[in-house]
């Protein structure tokens, strides 16, 4: 099997790390500034295949050398009305010399395929960004349901900004006309033409999108071969065109990563490949549950193709059925994970307790979203804290533990497993929709080098089967993993409350308390077993810290960074680190950053009794560098006066 993990590892177009092609200096994009790194944002109706467009310009990207980070951004309406500004797909991704680990405030470049795309996404550009438009599609018609009054292109709205206006539909249609499509099927190669642009733009090669083509379209020769051709004219437009001084070539500076073999992975991947790794270091098979939700979904799909590895993946009628039957699969020996967003985990609620009453290990992945209810399924946010740790009836605690980035995905899955195989508990794994889809490089980590994942041994005894199976470790107080089929091992297990001892059921009103007390200190034991909290960055005392979670990471490392900030992030949330409140009480002031209403300020204060300045953010889009820069700039000039 780690032969097969390995390969699923590698299975993406990768890079080796000092062996990229030479990247040249430098160049002014903004006039006013030199940069090392660009912030390319693509945007155009839900329907103009802009996330493959996007997706695809990260593959050249990784193949290039160059670090970056990805942004996907989609509406939530499945198909909204062509031409509309809540129709608009975007995809941005910042690029360059690293370290990079956030995709950009700014874009330093847009290409709007539309009237719309403009509209929604010009806000977002500094002055002197270039715009590529595709000019065929600002018609009066398109205009007016963008909102326009006036044509942009000719009033003064674009004033502040190269501006290149290209006929990519017109153009696009020329180069696809041989093959004989539709206008509508030829239409909709038009994001490879665009898609070519760039890879001129950035000095790209056209190999990784070609060999994509084959494969994906290799039984649909027709459509393979008009998109490549699409691909190839709108390289050789940028090429030919005689843009240079308009439509300049971006060379940007190598990135320095550590030597190794690297691939572009998403959240969603990298947990699936954390999952299936968890349960060759566990010598367990997998069983993935779960029910289709917003933006949970995709790790579904990725698991289902992993069943090679000893993952099996079932797909639920709902959420209560996912939950119950991956309880299930752990009580029958197999490691049970489940998966869903905030609605569904409140659906999944009384199976939890189930878990902790029965003492199974669970994995329970949230993918966090805008709500509440339906909300913003398509915008990330980090407002489930409060669930995760308190939401449950009952005094029932999770361990509970967040990503920070879409690599760590694959390292935090394997802590969760490790975790519920320990305490034989269910574990809670905070993401968000942004980890979800965004893209990073990461480190194929050597398979073989990773700690196998224990589970508690059955002691030997001449107690019963019963007793036995709740004999519980010392120190981690977890009871032996007993499944069906254990010769001499059948004992009772359920819902109801047991005897702390021997398992039977019990209604005695001081042995409640001690169950009640017994699940308290299981969580609480895990500080025992997890690191001590560093610093990411900075002194580790100090006048202020900035305490981020979650996929807060990479615009708080930065804004730390440009400030000189001490800096800490959080991957373990219940129990929090032995050494937190120590260290937190090393700095005058907590500024804690979250796209939620203050929870985790709330959950440091609960636990630990500190006051931490509140710096909450739900606007569906992740922090920007330059909104943490000036918050801190304005918490460390109170501070001073």
């Amino acid at each position: 099997m780690t032969a097969l993990l390995s390969i699923a590892l590698n299975s993406w177009l990768h890079t080796r790390s000092g062996n990229s092609r030479f990247l040249k200096s430098p160049i002014i994009v903004n006039k006013n500034k030199d940069v090392d790194s660009i912030v390319v944002r693509i945007a155009g109706d839900s329907g103009d295949g802009i996330q493959l467009l996007g997706s695809q310009f990260a593959v050249s990207t990784a193949l290039s050398g160059s670090d970056f980070a990805t942004f996907p951004d989609y509406p939530a309406e499945i198909r909204a009305p062509v031409g509309t500004t809540f129709g608009v797909s975007a995809y941005q991704i910042n690029l360059g010399g690293g370290p990079i680990t956030t995709a950009g405030d700014a874009p330093d470049v847009l290409i709007a395929f539309n009237p719309a795309a403009l509209k929604v996404s010009l806000p977002l550009l500094e002055k002197g960004a270039l715009v590529i438009l595709n000019n065929d599609s600002f018609t009066p018609r398109n205009l007016a349901k963008a909102g326009y009054d006036s044509d942009p292109r000719k009033d003064d709205t674009l004033a502040d900004y190269q501006v290149v206006a290209a006929d990519i539909s017109r153009l696009n249609l020329e180069a696809v006309k041989q093959f004989g499509l539709s206008k509508s099927e030829g239409g909709r190669c038009k994001n490879f033409y665009a898609l070519g642009v760039l890879m001129w733009m950035f000095d790209r090669d056209l190999a990784s999108s070609e060999t994509w083509l084959n494969r994906r379209l290799g039984e649909q020769p027709t459509l393979r071969d008009a998109n490549t051709a699409a691909l190839r004219a709108g390289h050789a437009y940028g090429e030919t065109a005689e843009l240079a001084a308009t439509l300049p070539q971006i060379h940007l500076p190598e990135t320095k990563l550590e030597p190794g073999e690297y691939r572009g992975i998403t959240g969603a991947e990298a947990l699936a490949l954390g999952v299936a790794a968890a349960g060759e270091l566990a010598d367990k098979p997998i069983l993935f549950c779960s029910y289709p939700i917003t933006p949970a979904s995709p790790l579904l799909h990725r698991l289902a193709r992993l069943s090679e590895m000893g993952v099996g993946t079932f797909q639920a009628e709902d959420e209560i059925a996912a939950i119950c039957a991956a309880i299930g699969a752990s009580y029958g020996g197999m490691i049970g994970v489940t998966s869903s967003s905030g609605p569904g985990i409140a659906l999944k609620t009384e199976a939890m307790g189930l878990a902790v009453s029965a003492e199974l290990p669970l994995l329970i992945v949230n993918w966090q979203r805008g709500g509440p209810s339906t909300g913003l399924p398509t915008k990330t946010e980090q407002s489930d804290l409060y669930q995760a740790v308190y939401g449950r009836n009952a005094d029932t605690p999770l361990p509970v533990i967040a990503a920070a980035t879409s690599g760590d995905c694959f390292e935090m899955a394997i802590e969760a497993v490790r975790i519920a195989l320990r305490h034989m508990t269910p574990v809670i794994l905070l993401v968000d929709g942004y980890l979800s889809n965004a893209t990073e490089p990461w480190k194929i980590p050597d398979v073989s080098a990773l700690p196998a994942i224990e589970h508690n041994a059955l002691p030997p005894s001449d107690d019963s089967p019963q007793r036995r199976a709740f004999a519980r470790d010392s120190e981690s107080l977890g009871r032996p993993w007993v499944y069906p089929g254990m010769p001499g091992l059948m004992h009772r297990i359920g819902g109801l409350e047991k005897d702390i001892d021997t398992g039977h059921i019990s209604y005695d009103p001081a042995n409640h308390q001690a169950m009640t007390d017994l699940r308290s200190a299981k969580v609480a034991s895990v500080a025992n077993f997890i690191p001590e909290q560093k610093m990411e960055l900075g002194a580790d005392s100090g006048k202020l810290v900035v305490v981020g979670w979650g996929s807060t990471y990479g615009p708080i490392y930065q804004a730390a960074r440009a400030t000189g900030a001490s800096f800490m992030h959080l991957r373990y949330l219940n129990p929090l680190p032995k050494n937190l409140g120590a260290l937190l009480s090393r700095f005058d002031t907590i500024l804690v950053p979250e796209m939620n209403t203050g929870q985790l300020s709330t959950l440091l204060r609960d636990k630990l009794g500190v006051s931490p300045v509140s710096f909450p953010k739900v606007s569906g889009q992740p922090f920007h560098i330059s909104e943490l820069v000036e918050k801190i700039a304005a918490v460390s000039k109170e501070q001073a006066s």
